[in-house]
Order: structure tokens, then C-alpha cells, then sequence
């Protein structure tokens, strides 16, 4: 891979822009000015390169877990509020990563975000039933009444079928935490509203079998690692 594809692959700008980069002598390999657009090299995960004295890694696709905060939508264009992709360092969202399902403005917690177009199917799509795991505040006491709503299935308005939670527990005196399968419109909203609740705040705690870690700042991100992408994917 020359290195004009190696800037561009990682979102460095167009290649007319990553070769003027590399040809102004502003990338630094192992400490070495590279100012040869065209020079191939060896490109494997791992690589270590330098534009501008900013230490990037190469990664073939971008795998990311962002902590998200309220009052952040979860769109490049957004209608009243930030988007996520502020949160982002410019060269992912060059590269064109995109937000693996959508958490509401007011809702905070892991976001999945990749360039990975089939890793994006594979955790959007409704046939998967991946496991979605969110901390409510609710306004009122939970009862047992409640949680067996819940999992035995409440029908939403404007739907002819229930839905059901896979898991609804108690931690607190008024927070739930409930675990579903699908990521319909506002569905934790909804579903604990016609359960007899009302959610004051929302915050995904776990996607599969990743789960946010403690250490990630509100408005951080992370690289995912092998151990994560196996985690979410649940295997060993």
C-alpha cells in the first residue's frame, strides 16, 4: 500500500488531499519524514504512523464504543442538538463510521459506532436479537406487578403484537434495569410506560456481551479490541 491509500484508507482527507500531506513531508514513519506519495510499504494492523505529530494507528475497519452523553443526537445532521460524531476525532468521521442503532438526545451509555457496513447489520438487524441492557430511573416505586408486565409482554400503541422484555429486574426502589431484543422507536420508553411507569432517565449499560466500561469518561470513545468484538458477539 503506498502511503497516499494508507492516509486515505484512514480518513486523512481526499487522496488529493493525503497525497499533498505526505508530499509536504508532514508524515513520519518510525521518526522518519516520508515525502513520497507513491512509496509502498508494508501496511499490517499495528502500523504506527505520525501526520502533523499526532500518533495514529492503523486499523483496516474502525470498531468504536463511545460513552455517550445526554443531549447528543445520533445523526450527522442533526434538528436541535450536537451530533455524536462531534465526539469524534475528524479522520473516523471522514472515513465514514456510522452509529450502530440510535440512542434518543436524553439518553446516555454505550454507542457502537463502525465503518464495518455487515458488523452495522449484524447488530441492527431485528432477525439477531441481540441483547440490549438499559438502567431506568422511573418516576414512581416498581412492583413485582410491574416487572411480570414487562417480561410476560405490553402491547405498544399503533402495534398488534406485545413486546416483551427478556429481563426486568429491580435495583433500586426506582431503578429497572430491562433487557430487550429489539431497538423499536422509543421502546424502553414505551414499554415501561404501558407497564404503568414513566422512565425520567435511560442509560444502556450493555450491547450483547460488551458492556460499557466503568473507566470511559462521559463523551469518550475507545478502539474495540478482538477480546471486545468476541464479547459482544458472545463468544469465548
Amino acid at each position: 500500500m503506498d502511503l497516499e491509500t494508507l492516509l486515505y484508507s484512514q480518513g486523512f482527507g481526499s487522496r488529493r488531499q493525503c497525497r499533498g500531506i505526505v508530499a509536504e513531508g508532514r508524515v513520519r514513519i518510525d521518526g522518519v519524514m516520508r515525502d513520497d506519495p507513491h512509496a509502498d510499504l508494508p501496511v499490517t494492523p499495528g502500523l504506527e504512523f505520525e501526520v502533523d505529530d499526532h500518533r495514529w494507528t492503523y486499523r483496516e475497519k474502525a470498531y468504536i464504543a463511545l460513552n455517550k452523553p445526554a443531549g447528543y443526537e445520533c445523526s450527522r445532521d442533526p434538528q436541535h442538538h450536537l451530533s455524536v460524531f462531534h465526539l469524534l476525532p475528524p479522520q473516523l468521521v471522514e472515513r465514514g463510521v456510522q452509529a450502530v442503532g440510535r440512542l434518543d438526545q436524553d439518553t446516555t451509555g454505550l454507542l457502537l459506532l463502525s465503518d464495518d457496513g455487515a458488523f452495522v447489520h449484524a447488530f441492527t438487524s431485528p432477525k439477531r436479537k441481540v441483547p440490549k441492557v438499559y438502567l431506568a430511573t422511573v418516576r414512581h416505586p416498581l412492583d413485582d406487578a410491574q416487572l411480570a408486565k414487562l417480561c410476560e409482554g405490553v402491547l405498544l400503541h399503533g402495534e398488534t403484537k406485545p413486546s416483551a422484555a427478556l429481563a426486568a429486574e429491580q435495583r433500586d426502589e426506582r431503578l429497572l434495569e430491562l433487557t430487550v431484543l429489539e431497538g423499536k422507536y422509543h421502546q424502553v420508553k414505551r414499554m415501561v410506560a404501558a407497564a404503568g411507569n414513566r422512565v425520567e432517565k435511560l442509560h444502556r449499560e450493555r450491547v450483547g456481551g460488551y458492556a460499557l466500561p466503568v473507566s470511559l469518561a462521559e463523551g469518550a470513545w475507545r478502539w474495540l479490541d478482538e477480546s471486545d468484538l468476541a464479547a459482544l458477539r458472545g463468544t469465548p
